[in-house]
């Protein structure tokens, strides 16, 4: 591919609030579309709105993105760009294709203020949309449009045409809520002679009670830093957003980037609006965790793990990592590491719980039934060696005695009981697996010391 007809695509969120999921998934398909075809990819953040834009909401794009691993091939805030701004509202003047008019303030009544506008002579205009197909529209309905509140102030069809005129960007991909300003900045494309760059509206995300995306409808779980503060991995983010409005035409649902950048295809992008599934989420969530090695869940699950449990007697980092794998397998997300402890569900791997009797009680057993169950669980236990003590050695040895039983409960339920203290909780082969030999063994005593 040669520098002139290199794909450039440019993804231009504006500091305006967190990181839309939303705003994001055009940043994805920006980026595919552009790496797909060995093209660059340009940030430019839009900040030219000096009331609402912070620098707070420029570095939450910044550091999300850098979290996500997409990376930018060239950055500018449009802010910079001011003067050249100036440069081609005065080009349009000079050569009679805009003008300044003086007319009342819609923001103060009464006030006479100066805009520039732009002087459409209207014409028929058909662009062909990547995704949507050929769009036609009588830009006589337009009139005259404002460009420009004034020199200093250009608006957002000015800017943006000037913006992608300057970096060369030859696709502009966004979302369908964009269709209407196409025509416009079509039009002053070619009031300035600069090549139209192609154009896909991509589909807008709808939540899951198919009203459009809004914080104000559906609250914080529509910006990027929730999901981060979720516990969400970067990856299966990416890897759901992709998928939302697109599909590889495979059955395939596992994508890491550099595979979604070989497969993605702008064609396969549907016209009709997503929807936003937080359950498809979760799941391929859970299928990245699997993905993990056991020291990155490790990591992970240290980040979300509440301080509380690092201060329970018999809290250690070598337990904590036998604990490791039983965690992983039970959460969607990092986040539910902290339910887990906030249940309970953690704390009896390190604290010895203290024994209820009518919890240790099976349905239908006798006392004297449970104390000579949990006596023969002692005894079988006793004889694994501790340098094969495991989950898998502790099953193997306990269900060889628990299947030979009319039933398994009597034997298993007390059991659990006695080392959880719980009414639910894991099986006693994990618990046993993770608190060690001599731990469980405590435990099962101090059950029997209450029978």
């Amino acid at each position: 591919m040669t520098a002139e007809n290199k794909v450039i695509t440019r993804f231009a969120p504006s500091p305006t609030g967190f990181f839309h999921m939303g705003t994001l998934r055009t940043g994805l398909f920006c980026y595919l579309y552009a790496k797909k075809q060995n093209g660059d990819f340009l940030l430019r953040i839009e900040d030219t709105d000096k009331i609402r834009s912070k620098k707070e909401y420029e570095d939450d794009i910044l550091g999300t993105l850098e979290w996500l691993g997409i990376k930018y091939d060239k950055f500018f805030r449009q802010s910079e760009h001011l003067d050249n701004h100036k440069i081609f509202l005065n080009q349009l003047i000079n050569d009679g294709k805009a003008y300044v008019s003086k007319e009342e303030s819609k923001d103060e009544p009464g006030v006479m203020r100066e805009v520039i506008r732009f002087r459409n002579e209207g014409e028929i205009i058909t662009f062909h949309d990547l995704v949507l197909g050929d769009i036609t529209v009588d830009t006589t309905d337009l009139g005259d449009f404002v460009i420009a509140k004034d020199f200093d102030t250009p608006l957002y069809n000015f800017a943006v045409v000037v913006d992608d005129c300057e970096a060369n960007i030859t696709h502009v991909i966004r979302g369908q809520d964009h269709v209407p300003n196409t025509p416009r900045q079509i039009l002053l494309y070619k009031a300035l002679g600069k090549p139209i760059p192609q154009f896909a509206h991509i589909p807008l995300i709808l939540a899951p009670d198919k009203q459009k995306l809004s914080k104000r409808k559906h609250g914080e779980g529509v910006s990027v830093r929730h999901y981060r503060e979720l516990g969400y991995l970067p990856d299966a983010l990416l890897n759901f957003m992709a998928l939302i409005g697109w599909n590889p035409g495979t059955e395939q649902e596992i994508f890491s980037l550099k595979e979604l950048i070989e497969v993605f295809d702008i064609e396969r992008v549907q016209k009709s609006p997503g929807v936003f599934n937080v359950d498809k989420l979760n799941w391929l969530n859970k299928e990245y965790i699997k993905l993990l090695s056991l020291e990155e869940q490790e990591r992970w699950i240290k980040e979300f793990l509440p301080e509380s449990i690092h201060t329970l007697p018999h809290f250690t980092d070598e337990r904590l990592h036998a604990l490791v794998p039983v965690i992983a397998e039970r959460i969607e997300k990092f986040a539910d590491v902290k339910t887990m402890a906030e249940n309970g569900e953690l704390a009896i791997f390190f604290e010895t719980p203290k024994p209820n009797k009518e919890l240790l009680q099976f349905k239908g057993s006798t006392p004297e039934d449970t104390k000579m169950h949990l006596e023969k669980a002692a005894e079988l236990l006793e004889t694994i060696a501790e340098g094969d003590w495991n989950i898998e050695k502790i099953k193997e040895t306990l269900m060889a005695y628990a299947d030979t039983l009319p039933k398994r409960g009597p034997f298993l339920h007390p059991l659990r009981s006695a080392l959880s203290g719980l009414e639910k909780s894991p099986d006693p082969f994990t618990i046993s697996g993770v608190i060690g030999k001599a731990e469980t063994l405590l435990r099962i005593q101090n059950a029997l010391n209450i029978m």
